[in-house]
């Protein structure tokens, strides 16, 4: 009853607007320095025929290399072995190594997510709620929907150069 008193009143409104802008920036500022870091992994997955394969999502548009978040405890490529599975049905695998991390541009952010290679995957997919396609592509022969930087870490890859430490 008392606050509806101040509401009506146009200083008290002001003031009781302003208190809670500048809460709300406090507090949005807070969570940007406080947040936990996220972690995450994506994977070339090169088939035996020498191709990759590319997921395309439900909830956003392109091509993009299969991958996901690390569970806690969990390697780089137990992650990326994880989320091939998950993602596009992967059976079978040969060699895998970690071809770097990258840490996201915004200097606020302290997300990364590591780079891994899988040769010789085999996969039977299955459409799921999260991953309505998955496909393999001649590395030369790319879906013009395939995002950018999916075809840059790509390029990297296949130019041997090194994976740069942010994008």
């Amino acid at each position: 009853m008392v606050l509806a008193r101040f509401r009506s009143h146009p200083v008290a409104a002001a003031g009781i607007a302003a208190a809670l802008r500048g809460y709300l920036m406090v507090r949005t500022i807070g969570w940007f320095v406080t947040r936990p870091q996220t972690r995450g992994v994506r994977a070339i997955a090169m088939t035996p025929e020498g191709q990759v394969v590319l997921v395309r999502h439900s909830y956003i548009d392109g091509w993009h290399l299969p991958g996901g978040g690390h569970e806690r405890g969990e390697t780089a490529e137990a992650a990326a072995l994880r989320e091939l599975r998950e993602e596009v049905g992967m059976v079978s695998h040969g060699s895998i190594r970690v071809l770097g991390t990258l840490q996201h541009r915004p200097n606020f952010r302290r997300d990364t997510v590591t780079l891994a290679l899988v040769e010789q995957v085999a996969f039977v997919f299955r459409p799921s709620l999260e991953i309505v396609e998955a496909r393999a592509f001649d590395l030369d022969a790319l879906p013009p929907t395939a995002t950018k930087g999916t075809a840059q870490r790509l390029a990297e890859w296949r130019e041997g150069r090194a994976i740069p430490e942010r994008w």
